[in-house]
């Protein structure tokens, strides 16, 4: 196996032997230093040898398994913490992963049914007593994985968990998930028209301010209308021969928040917060991906945790124009109403709410269980570092324009848009926001969060906002940052 079950030396007799490339049962003579060995610690020895007859084992709370194209999740729930190991098998392509003291009730039995025909990663899982107190998985697999097997501590509503991650070592390539929408013709986005590769960020605004006084885009669409007057500025008038055209397809990343083991708020009815933003987000790509010149990216697409890392990461990877999080608020007070929009801020919250709700936002990655061995702790601190006041001002103009439609359809909890730490909105070059669409925690409004009627009425909002920020600030052409 590759690694060791147990966190010391081998304590019982078979786990001596075996460490020593001895085999018990076959009748070997033990060396005389082993016997001495023995008669010197007989009393230990044999405390060890009884002890399994007395340890406590570790029960099954509960069983959990989360497919999806990005990977699948396995979670078991736990009474107290345990000792495991795990090991990838070729020929076939088998997870193997032995648990030590686990109780084999029915509850773990019960992981061969939780496998769906439509997991991308496993095809069966098999569970037995491997051998006196070792209990062995063994999930048979669909094409060759990379795993991460990690144990996370009590938080929230939940005990221990031995979580399963099972990624492609061939992973998903996010540009594949915009293909069935097809760009404009290469022709409109000529590669003079891209930024230099050390172009920065800060960049952004000042082009974006000189193209806007051009004249405002009426259709919504990104498109740069011409002076009113062509002979008055007739080098802006006339496209020049091999210079860059403005009108190019727009990319938005969509960001459904939280979703697999990371439920979010839940409302009195049960309502669970990341049904509905998921909901959200499938009915605002829908309506974005009609719009002629325009595509989105959701950061998910199922019921599956995504850590806040790496949802800004599968943004910068499609080299979004913008980023939109949804969300659906909760309160301590069920009183509390109304649609917010937040946007980053490097300088503290605006409001103790705002700092309170980021705070509860960002341990979504501690709910959701974040693989520590390999997350990046520094990720948000890096990306808060070469956040820029151009990427700030960007979200605060697309913040202010969704607000005020979301204002024609629900009541605002704040006029303005609010800022705060958020670890979700710190891409440096994207144009981020995150959209709180109503209060869960309200009787009324979650009611009116499980209606598709109103759920329709959000996208419908979130969209006219993201059309009349880009009818006065046109995109400009790609920049390669995202991509560096």
């Amino acid at each position: 196996m590759s690694e060791r079950i147990a966190r010391g030396a081998p304590h019982t007799v078979e786990q001596h032997n075996a460490a020593s490339g001895d085999e018990p049962g076959r009748g070997q003579p033990f060396p005389q230093a082993r016997r001495d060995f023995l008669r010197a610690t007989s009393g230990s020895l044999l405390l060890a040898v009884a002890s399994p007859l007395f340890a406590q084992s570790t029960s099954i709370i509960a069983v959990r398994v989360w497919p999806a194209r990005d990977y699948t999740r396995v979670t078991l729930e736990l009474d107290a913490p345990l000792r495991y190991a795990h090991q990838v098998l070729k020929g076939p392509d088998r997870l193997v992963v032995d648990i030590e003291d686990l109780d084999l009730s029915g509850k773990l039995k019960d992981i061969v049914s939780k496998i769906t025909p439509n997991d991308p990663y496993i095809g069966s899982v098999r569970a037995g007593q491997f051998k006196q107190r070792v209990v062995r998985l063994v999930f048979d697999l669909k094409q060759e994985i990379n795993p991460q097997v990690f144990a996370l501590k009590p938080v929230g509503e939940y005990g221990h968990r031995l979580v399963l991650d099972l990624y492609p070592t061939n992973p998903p390539d996010p540009l594949l998930a915009l293909m069935d929408k097809q760009a404009l013709p290469a022709d409109m986005v000529p590669r003079e028209g891209r930024q230099a590769p050390d172009a920065k960020a800060g960049d952004r605004s000042e082009r974006r301010d000189e193209r806007a006084d051009q004249g405002d885009d009426k259709s919504g669409r990104g498109e740069v209308s011409k002076p009113d007057n062509p002979k008055a500025e007739p080098a802006r008038a006339e496209a020049r021969p091999g210079r860059a055209q403005v009108t190019r397809m727009i990319t938005v990343a969509l960001d459904p928040g939280h979703g697999g083991e990371d439920p979010g708020a839940v409302g009195r009815r049960g309502t669970y917060e990341k049904n509905v933003t998921l909901a959200v987000a499938k009915r605002l790509k829908a309506k974005i991906d009609a719009e002629p010149n325009m595509r989105t990216m959701l950061t998910r697409d199922s019921d599956y945790f995504v850590p806040l890392g790496v949802r800004v990461q599968k943004a910068r990877k499609v080299e979004a124009d913008l980023f939109v999080s949804i969300h659906a608020d909760a309160w301590v007070k069920p009183t509390a109403r109304g649609s917010s929009v937040f946007a980053l801020s490097g300088r503290g919250a605006t409001s103790s709410a705002a700092g309170w709700l980021a705070k509860k936002e960002n341990d979504a990655d501690l709910i959701g269980g974040v693989n520590l061995g390999t997350h990046d702790r520094d990720l948000a601190r890096v990306l808060l570092d070469l956040s820029t006041t151009a990427q700030i001002n960007d979200s605060l103009k697309l913040g202010r324009a969704v607000l005020a439609e979301l204002g024609n359809i629900n009541d605002l909890h704040k006029a303005s848009v609010e800022q705060a730490g958020f670890a979700v909105l710190k891409a440096p070059d994207i144009p981020s926001i995150l959209v709180e669409t109503a209060f869960i925690s309200n009787p009324d409004e979650e009611k009116r969060l499980l209606d598709e009627t109103y759920q329709d009425k959000i996208a419908s909002s979130i969209l006219k906002g993201i059309k009349a920020y880009f009818a006065k600030n046109p995109p400009l052409a790609k920049s390669r940052m995202a991509s560096l």
